[in-house]
């Protein structure tokens, strides 16, 4: 009988379909995970560059936000 599977041979590529879909799965689950803990890292970093690019009392400013906290920019200078 040619062309015919067999049962063994079914239920063999529903187990590796389901390996398949099992991996699948935990690869997307991981990768979630990891997306999440890297924006998270990402926003960290900007937290303290931003905090670490602030002109100090005295130093050149554009608006107030270029300035540390609780100074206020004014004619371009952070007081």
């Amino acid at each position: 009988m040619k062309g015919q599977l067999s049962a063994e041979m079914l239920i063999l590529v529903v187990v590796i379909m389901a390996v398949i879909m099992i991996a699948a799965t935990q690869l997307i689950g991981t990768a979630k995970d990891t997306g999440k803990s890297i924006t998270e890292k990402t926003a960290k970093i900007n937290d303290i560059t931003d905090q670490a690019i602030k002109a100090k009392t005295g130093e050149t400013c554009i608006t107030s936000d270029d300035c540390e906290s609780g100074s206020s920019c004014e004619n371009y200078v952070c007081g």
